[in-house]
Formats: structure tokens, C-alpha cells, sequence
């Protein structure tokens, strides 16, 4: 009896350690992960709530009302233009699109937030339960803006996103569709207009990948200021690389001669960036990949982002140098190529991605706001201002001219990515304004659409321009 008593004595303890674990474990996961329970597809509590409570209202930041309710049903501006350019950020209310602000902002949206009191006072006063009303970061005139200049026809996203507090201005996805009209038609194309490409889009990054590389190099090589002979053709692995403008077949090859870092990035050089993953190495190349979010399970809490991957296998020494180009197995979304960009504008620091400015219940009290927070350093502060300067010399004297603005500082990167079985790649622009006042950022990808510079740079160019007049207004 002695002994069962000891060890119940030792047992106990142990028990109430197990349950505290428990509870902090319960917490942490209704923290991190409560947005995704609440909108689950097969969460049969939440279908069954929502059936009963009349959603808040839907505000861009603006103040302007993006998604409201009449006639006990959801709608949204009457401008069609405008309801097509946000319905991949907000998702429709058939729950076609993944993800979208109706779902993922639910526990707000249909009050699953509200107190059992106040649950109870309007059950038996016989009144329709209302959700909380939120305001997001976005802009919808600014969305609409960037609809009207996207080449039409071309499959693709866009984001930007503010560098210094994460917040998302815009998440673009196309085709889109008009949430408001049948969807039996939208369904049936083939281009799945559906699927939202901003944050669920995986693509090889091509030349944007660049920025990654010359991360590494800065960081891992012996001199950073080594020079490295491009002569048009890099025979590695049993293949050849060569760069932009090279026609084989004619004979007519693109040579840059001797190349350092910054004058490779400025002309997007694969054969130097090719040699450099080389001599880096897959395990440093993969670090750094690993610190600017490849290979990290991103768990934002205000929208679902695909998770990055660098290649893990077949890592041959082609493979290794094509990765440096941003080819290989490479795999990002446009909004974690946007989060890469504000890392370098940010002074190494990336943000977490945030969309919910604020949430106010139906009796008008504020039940949350807006906080930025880190998501993670990316890279130290003097080598994320190395690369700046890099981007901003590919803007002014390099392949991304077409994205300027005059009087303000754009920096950015081209790409143009091959894909296996498309007649054209696809073309890529990620940069920032390089200003306080003015902490804007981007990328853009136009699916088979040609070369970075000359696609996806110009959308750029208007969209920041359109930023900086439309600003305060």
C-alpha cells in the first residue's frame, strides 16, 4: 500500500503537468490555426451558425463597402469591373474560391466572437443575429486599377503589399469572375478561374530568384567581389545554359564578358549566377533560400499562403546551377516573391502579411485592429542594403527600366521563367519604392506571356505610379 501511495505521489504531479501541456497546446492551437477551424469546408458547426446570423459587413480601407447583405443574401458593389477585381481576396459566398476573406474571417463575419449573454438577449427579443463588421487593407479602387492594366487575356497575380507593416493592398488573381452572376459557365473554363494564383500559385521564380542567390553569394563566398566569365554558353551537368537573347540554332550568342555580382544582377546574367550557385554549393544555397521562407510552414493569421519549396531532390550539379537562375524545382507563390522583395526594402526584416485592419461589432465597439508584426529577418541589414542597391541599378541602367517612375526611387528585379510545355515563359517583375513615405511593394507574373522587362516591369510601373498620385486621396 506504502508503494502505491509513492507512486501516486509521483504520479499526480506528472498528471497535472500533462493537463497544464494540454490546455497551453489547446490555446497555442486555437491561436495559430483558429482562422483555418472556422473556415474548414467541412466544419458542420460553422455551416450550421452561419445559416442563423445575418454576416457583417465588409469594408476596404477606404471605408468603402466591398461586401454587404440585402434581401438575405450576400452582395457586393454594383460596379462588375470592381466585384471581379476583388473576388479572389474576398471569396464568394458558395464557397468557390479558397480561403477568401468570407471564410477565413468567419469567427468575425457571422459572430462567432459574440458573448452567450448577448447571444441569449437577442434569441429571445426575437432579433436576427448579426456579425461583426471588418475593415481589410485593401484598396478597391486600386484593385480595379490594376484589372484595367494587366494584359487581358493573360493568366496571372498580382500583390502589393506596405514593406514596413505588412499590409496587403492587393491580391490578385487571374481570369476572376463576377461573384454575382451564375457560375455554372466559370466552372466549366478550363483556365480555372477559381483557383486564386496570388496565394496558392506555385511557379518557378526564375530570375526574381536572383535576389536569393546573391544573398547567398554575400554572405558565403570567400570574396564577394570576384569576377566570374560569361561567354554566352555554360556547358554543366551534361547541359547548357545561356542567357536572354541567345539563338543557337543562328549561331547568335548573348556574351557578357567578365561579370562581378552586382553587374550580373544588373543584367540578369544565368551564366554567372549559374556558376556562382555552383561554387556556393547546394547546402548554402538551400540556407539561404530557408531564411528568406522556403521550406517554412507559413501560418498567417489573416490569409492562406502555399508554402514555398526549394528542391530537395536530384540535386545534380546542373540541377544546383539552375537553381541559382531560379529554375529547377523551385517552387513560390507571388505573394511569398512579394514578401521577398519587402525583405530587401525592409532592411532585412519580413513582415507577416496582414489584411484585417479592424473588426467592429454591431454595436459598434471596436474588437480588433490592426497589429504588424515580424515575421522573420531574412538577412542582415547591411547586406539586404547591398542588394537595394542592386535592384535599384536594374531599374535605372538594367532590364527593369520599364518599371520607373520619375522622380522616385523604384527598385526591382525582371524574370522571365521557362516552363515545359508553354511557347513563351513566364514573365515576372518584384520590387519597391525605395522611400519611407512611400513604402510600397509588389510582384507580378503574366503566365506565357514573354520577358519579364517587357510584360511585367510596365504593370509595375503604373501600379506604383497610381500609388503615389492616389495616396491621400
Amino acid at each position: 500500500m506504502k508503494a502505491i501511495r509513492r507512486n501516486l505521489r509521483r504520479l499526480i504531479p506528472l498528471m497535472c503537468v500533462l493537463f497544464a501541456s494540454l490546455a497551453v497546446y489547446g490555446l497555442y492551437t486555437l491561436t495559430a490555426y483558429g482562422s483555418r477551424w472556422f473556415s474548414y469546408s467541412s466544419n458542420s458547426y460553422v455551416r450550421a451558425q452561419k445559416k442563423n446570423v445575418q454576416p457583417g459587413n465588409i469594408y476596404d480601407r477606404r471605408g468603402t463597402l466591398i461586401a454587404g447583405w440585402a434581401d438575405g443574401e450576400r452582395v457586393y458593389q454594383q460596379d462588375e469591373t470592381a466585384r471581379r477585381a476583388m473576388v479572389h481576396l474576398l471569396g464568394d459566398s458558395e464557397g468557390n474560391v479558397a480561403n477568401g476573406v468570407e471564410s477565413f474571417m468567419s469567427y468575425y463575419l457571422y459572430g462567432f466572437d459574440q458573448s452567450f449573454p448577448d447571444r441569449v438577449r437577442q434569441y429571445f427579443g426575437g432579433e436576427t443575429r448579426v456579425g461583426d463588421s471588418v475593415q481589410l487593407t485593401c484598396d478597391a479602387a486600386l484593385s480595379r486599377y490594376i484589372a484595367s492594366v494587366y494584359p487581358e487575356g493573360v493568366n496571372g497575380a498580382v500583390c502589393v503589399t506596405n514593406w514596413k507593416t505588412g499590409e496587403v493592398l492587393a491580391e490578385m488573381s487571374f481570369p476572376n469572375f463576377d461573384p454575382m452572376r451564375s457560375v455554372d459557365e466559370v466552372k466549366k473554363n478550363r483556365n480555372k478561374p477559381f483557383f486564386n494564383r496570388a496565394v496558392q500559385g506555385l511557379y518557378a521564380p526564375g530570375s526574381t530568384f536572383k535576389i536569393v542567390t546573391a544573398a547567398s553569394a554575400l554572405e558565403n563566398l570567400a570574396d564577394p567581389g570576384v569576377t566570374f566569365t560569361c561567354s554566352g554558353i555554360l556547358e554543366i551537368g551534361g547541359s547548357i545554359i545561356t542567357d536572354a537573347g541567345t539563338d543557337l540554332a543562328r549561331n547568335s550568342i548573348v556574351r557578357h564578358g567578365e561579370m562581378n555580382l552586382r553587374s550580373a544582377f544588373l543584367k540578369s546574367c544565368n551564366n554567372t549566377f549559374a556558376q556562382i550557385a555552383a561554387v556556393l554549393g547546394d547546402s548554402q544555397m538551400k540556407k539561404t533560400a530557408q531564411s528568406f521562407g522556403f521550406d517554412v510552414n507559413f501560418l498567417f493569421r489573416d490569409l492562406v499562403v502555399e508554402n514555398s519549396s526549394y528542391p530537395a531532390h536530384n540535386r545534380t550539379e546542373r540541377e544546383i546551377a539552375m537553381t541559382g537562375i531560379g529554375q529547377s524545382a523551385l517552387q513560390v507563390t507571388p505573394m511569398h516573391m512579394c514578401l521577398i522583395a519587402s525583405a530587401i526594402a525592409n532592411g532585412g526584416v519580413m513582415m507577416e502579411p496582414r489584411l484585417l485592419a479592424r473588426a467592429i461589432g454591431a454595436d459598434g465597439k471596436e474588437k480588433a485592429n490592426l497589429k504588424p508584426e515580424v515575421f522573420r529577418r531574412a538577412l542582415p541589414e547591411e547586406r539586404a542594403a547591398q542588394i537595394r542597391e542592386y535592384m535599384r541599378a536594374v531599374v535605372t541602367d538594367g532590364t527593369g527600366t520599364r518599371a520607373a517612375v520619375s522622380g522616385h526611387r523604384v527598385c526591382g528585379k525582371t524574370g522571365s521563367a521557362e516552363i515545359d510545355g508553354q511557347e513563351n515563359t513566364n514573365a515576372w517583375f518584384v520590387g519597391f519604392l525605395d522611400e519611407e513615405a512611400h513604402p510600397y511593394c509588389l510582384s507580378v507574373i503574366c503566365e506565357n506571356a514573354g520577358g519579364g522587362g517587357s510584360v511585367a516591369a510596365p504593370v509595375a510601373g503604373r501600379i506604383f505610379a497610381w500609388l503615389l498620385q492616389n495616396e491621400n486621396n
